[in-house]
């Protein structure tokens, strides 16, 4: 079994932050471990950890008054967050974790002391800044103009691992539940029109994972 430390850096192979350097960081941090359901940010609250997943998965979100959740990603293994605290204000979401998760913590001290040694760190750190900012732009964006079959369509798409069968599978087993909070509707919302893609034969559901067998449509 790998250990912790080695998983992460596979997570990074592909990132242009460098193994060794990786794993200096990790090593100047706090390793903990999670249960599924743990919330670990609160939307708000003050902050200055920065969190490096090295096992499991979490999910990012915020909940309006009436508790109406939306989803603004899912981060998994050689990905980090909690960067946006850094700067001294507020956290801007809430992070809870989907399974059984272990992450490496290091504080705004730690991080500035990192990145002095290794000042190329920061270009990675606001290279990640920018593409979640273009992403919660985008979701704006879609929540605005975009009708909901055009967002859940989007949603699968991007969740969806082409196969060598030619169709997309996605491995992740998603809930309605989930997808909606994801897309901005109500579950009941995506139920029906999945229901309309399976009977359409667009969509089948094998061992409770999603495939998309041709194609959607642009419009439903």
């Amino acid at each position: 079994m790998q250990s912790p430390i080695n998983a992460l850096t596979h997570a990074f192979c592909n990132d242009p932050v460098q193994p060794q350097l990786l794993r200096e960081l990790v090593h100047l941090g706090e390793s903990r471990r999670y249960r599924k359901g743990t919330v670990l940010i609160h939307e708000s609250d003050p902050g200055d950890t920065l969190f490096v997943v090295v096992e499991g998965r979490v999910k990012v979100y915020c909940t309006d008054d009436f508790d109406k959740e939306i989803t603004f990603g899912v981060i998994g293994p050689g990905d980090y967050f909690g960067e946006m605290a850094l700067d001294g204000g507020p956290r801007s979401a809430n992070v809870v974790t989907l399974e059984s998760t272990v992450c490496t913590l290091l504080t705004r001290t730690t991080l500035l002391g990192f990145i002095g040694r290794h000042p190329e760190f920061a270009l990675d750190l606001l290279a990640k800044v920018i593409r979640r900012a273009r992403m919660a732009t985008n979701s704006a964006r879609n929540l605005a103009f975009v009708d909901v079959y055009g967002r859940l369509s989007q949603c699968l798409q991007n969740l969806a691992t082409p196969q060598p069968d030619g169709t997309q599978r996605i491995t992740e087993r998603i809930t309605h539940q989930e997808i909606a909070s994801r897309t901005g509707c109500s579950r009941e919302m995506v139920s029906r029109i999945l229901k309309d893609l399976e009977n359409g034969g667009y969509v089948q559901i094998e061992k409770r994972q999603i495939v998309l067998v041709q194609p959607l449509p642009a419009r439903w």
